[in-house]
């Protein structure tokens, strides 16, 4: 095998660059090559290791906003990247490791050298969303984006304008998004959004606990913990950022893992010494059950309750509530009659009593341990309920604080370092919505009001006019409701004019008026950020050359504000390399103490890692709550919290304790779809994005996973075409039949391309045709895992 190896890499070297790009084929089908590389400690030169005749190696990473900035070794011959290799083991820094590729990273080559990708600038010239389109010029281009934006302004205001911000470029410090805000404030502003798809309901939960949002450790901290309840998460699949690696440690070091998920997920079959399936959206019974246990057992630590908390007990309330809203008396029943057993948890989660007793006593007396939250839960219309459960119930143990502890919650780390970023300026818009309101704003802005998300403002100025869509597939892909969505985007008397930036001809791109042919993270300049609590930061050089006539977002809006008469003061005179140079600039002078690289060091050594010290999140409350009082209205922490309780809102109780999810299993509409569908993060893509990768997509098909006992009375056999439906819309997809999800639920991966046919009906398994676009009570963000749907065997016409 090694001197097959040997002898391709000789012939491939031996190609020129025009004869690579001429064999199309032979370049998107060779295989990866282990290749053994001495190793680059920091400060010796990484960015061109020379391995053969005209091959170098450039240390570099993804700017996609997935787990973690991985250490992707790009191997260039004569400006073509002929396959990718990753950080060999021996370059490993303990103190700060950085992920080696997934299988993602290891299927950029052929994402980036596919042939169906967008080439040329082009306008529509059909109805919105049926993909046709004319090939134009840039000048035509960006002269159509500059006069449009003059006419929408002056007639509308620039409170029309809108721009999504999306994750297929939002890992790094600098993007086109970025730079269309600065376009955008300085003539006139835009009308901007809040909250986060992925985690905006647990951020904005968390805090009526502890006062903020980043409620995690650092995960070296866990290294001795002896049990770790990972509840909803699926690291393994989602590659968040260097998860894996401490939790392999420490699973090879003895620490007991017990995943409670509804789905028996790779980190399930990798990680867990026990699974707890669940139904989705009754987490909150669980942990109200586990409380009770905790509390009736005496297993609850008193001392920390009683120094750190406010609300335990009813001596412990704040003045002026009435009795029996202390989280002690709602365990126990004392005002509504019910007392929350685990016999009382089982019938709503269908998880056995006992299981919850004997989890609330493993949890209660295994000192430390760490309960850690997946972003999937909070992704219900409960899923702000069950941030702060579990914040309840690492308090009431005495978990949070401490090294090898988890304060659950959010589960941000502290400690994380970030660029600058770019300057995107003041917008002189001051109201903003929800993520969640666009579509009502596009439809109709009067609807949007402070009740629905509305801030800065008390009503929106005019409808959505102007949209820009850059690289991503959110408008209709990852939108919840896509039928919905759609409807809005075909009606060209709501938003007259659409701009979309990207890759390849997503669902998204075809509702676009202009579609603008992007450049890939290979073929531009920027700078990996991590998150989780990876904390390092990665130059991420330009590989190659662009294709074709694909351009910068950076590039063409440079274009646009010279014909909109603010260039100079857009660009700066800066191209794209010297934005990145001057954003690294800007982080030095932001971070003195950190000692970092100049930017011509940095493309030397490559990355920069935090060596910090291990972090505790709240460790300093803990240890000295007089003069580091939590940030909270008592100084405490809540677990009753009367800012909640002033809300007099039954979906956000000052407990956050179980209610009924809408389109949960106690719904009525449950006699008509009695399954929940849920979605998860696949290993294969990162959201939508690298769908149209054919690597990817012999790692996992798209599947419905349904249990024998749902499929039996179905008459559903394994690799049956289904039908799954609920008055939202109807997907076809391919069945899997399987024990790994539990009965009553079904799940599919999350981020399909939306393929509809001439009656509407998917036959891509895209789980956003069925996804519900209510928001939640409290943040006002999304709630597009609950779902109920029904599924039948697809009889084709």
């Amino acid at each position: 095998m090694e001197e097959h190896n040997k002898s391709e890499d000789e012939h491939r070297l031996s190609l020129s660059r025009r004869d690579v790009l001429k064999s199309g084929s032979l370049l998107l089908t060779l295989p990866f090559v282990s290749l053994k590389l001495r190793a680059a400690p920091d400060g010796e030169k990484t960015s061109s290791l020379p391995t053969g005749e005209g091959e170098k190696v450039v240390a570099t990473c993804s700017t996609f906003d997935c787990g973690g900035k991985c250490d992707i070794r790009a191997h260039v011959t004569d400006g073509v990247v002929t396959r990718i290799s990753t950080r060999p083991d021996n370059e490993l820094d303990p103190e700060m490791p950085i992920m080696r590729a997934c299988v993602r990273g290891r299927g950029y080559r052929k994402f980036v050298y596919h042939p169906d990708r967008l080439k040329y600038p082009m306008k529509r010239v059909g109805k919105r969303g049926e993909g046709k389109f004319v090939r134009i010029s840039w000048d035509e281009a960006t002269t159509l984006i500059a006069d449009n934006l003059r006419r929408i302004t002056t007639k509308y205001g620039p409170e029309s304008r809108f721009m999504h911000n999306n994750t297929a470029t939002s890992g790094g410090a600098f993007s086109g998004d970025g730079m269309m805000k600065r376009l955008l404030n300085l003539t006139g502003g835009y009308l901007s959004y809040y909250h986060s798809v992925s985690l905006g309901n647990t951020v904005a939960a968390t805090p009526y606990t502890y006062g903020v949002a980043a409620s995690g450790n650092s995960l070296d901290t866990l290294k001795d913990t002896p049990l770790v309840i990972l509840w909803g998460h699926n690291p393994t699949e989602t590659i968040f950022g260097h998860t894996n690696h401490y939790f392999q440690q420490m699973k090879q070091n003895g620490t007991r893992f017990v995943v409670v998920d509804p789905r028996y997920s790779d980190t399930t079959s990798s990680l867990a010494d026990e699974w707890i399936p669940l139904l989705p959206t009754t987490d909150n019974a669980m942990m109200d059950a586990m409380m009770y246990v905790i509390i009736s057992e005496g297993l609850h630590d008193k001392a920390f309750i009683s120094r750190y908390t406010l609300g335990f007990d009813e001596a412990s309330m704040p003045e002026g509530v009435p009795a029996n809203e202390s989280l002690v008396a709602y365990l126990m029943g004392q005002k509504d009659g019910v007392v929350k057993t685990p016999e009382w948890a089982e019938s709503i989660t269908h998880v056995p009593a006992q299981t919850i007793r004997q989890l609330a006593r493993d949890y209660a007396t295994t000192k430390p341990a760490a309960l850690i939250q997946g972003w999937g839960p909070q992704r219900h219309n409960c899923g702000e309920r069950t941030a702060r459960g579990s914040t309840l119930l690492a308090t009431i143990t005495g978990n949070v604080g401490v090294k090898g502890g988890w304060a659950a919650g959010y589960g941000g780390c502290g400690n994380r370092k970030f660029t600058t970023g770019v300057e995107t300026l003041d917008n002189p818009v001051k109201e903003n919505i929800s993520i969640m309101n666009w579509v009502q704003a596009a439809e109709d802005a009067s609807k949007v009001t402070p009740e629905d998300g509305l801030k800065g403002g008390e009503k929106l100025k005019s409808n959505i006019r102007i949209l820009f869509s850059l690289a991503g597939n959110y408008l209709a892909n990852q939108n919840p409701d896509v039928n919905q969505a759609v409807k809005v985007l075909e009606d060209e008397s709501k938003i007259e004019f659409i701009v979309v930036s990207d890759l390849y001809m997503t669902p998204s791109a075809k509702y676009a008026d202009l579609l603008l042919p992007e450049t890939s993270f290979m073929e531009r300049w920027n700078i990996g950020e991590t998150w989780g609590t990876a904390n390092y930061l990665v130059l991420s050089e330009k590989l190659i050359e662009p294709e074709f006539e694909r351009r910068s977002d950076y590039d063409w809006q440079r274009d646009v504000a010279r014909k909109l008469g603010v260039e100079a003061e857009f660009s700066q005179g800066r191209d794209e390399k010297q934005w990145v140079e001057h954003i690294w600039q800007q982080t030095c002078l932001a971070m003195p103490d950190e000692k970092l690289p100049t930017f011509e060091e940095l493309q030397i050594t490559r990355r920069h890692l935090f060596k910090s010290a291990p972090w505790v999140a709240f460790e300093e409350n803990i240890r000295d709550p007089q003069n580091h009082p939590f940030p909270t209205p008592s100084g405490k922490i809540e677990i009753f919290s009367q800012r909640l309780y002033d809300m007099h809102h039954p979906e956000i109780p000052a407990l956050s304790h179980y209610v009924p999810a809408h389109e949960g299993p106690e719904d009525p509409l449950t006699t008509r779809f009695p399954l929940q569908l849920i979605t998860w993060k696949g290993k294969n893509r990162a959201n939508s994005t690298q769908y149209a990768n054919p690597w990817l997509q012999e790692v996992q098909a798209q599947k419905l996973w349904i249990n024998p006992l749902d499929a039996e009375p179905r008459a559903i056999q394994q690799g049956d075409e289904l039908r799954i439906h609920n008055e939202r819309g109807v997907s076809l997809v391919e069945a899997e039949v399987t024990q790994r999800i539990i009965p009553g639920v079904v799940a599919m991966q999350a981020g399909a391309w939306w393929q509809p046919d001439s009656q509407g009906v998917d036959h891509g398994g895209c789980a956003n045709v069925l996804s519900s676009s209510r928001i939640t009570a409290l943040a006002k963000g999304n709630s597009h895992q609950t779902m109920l749907v029904e599924v039948a065997k697809h009889e084709s016409v």
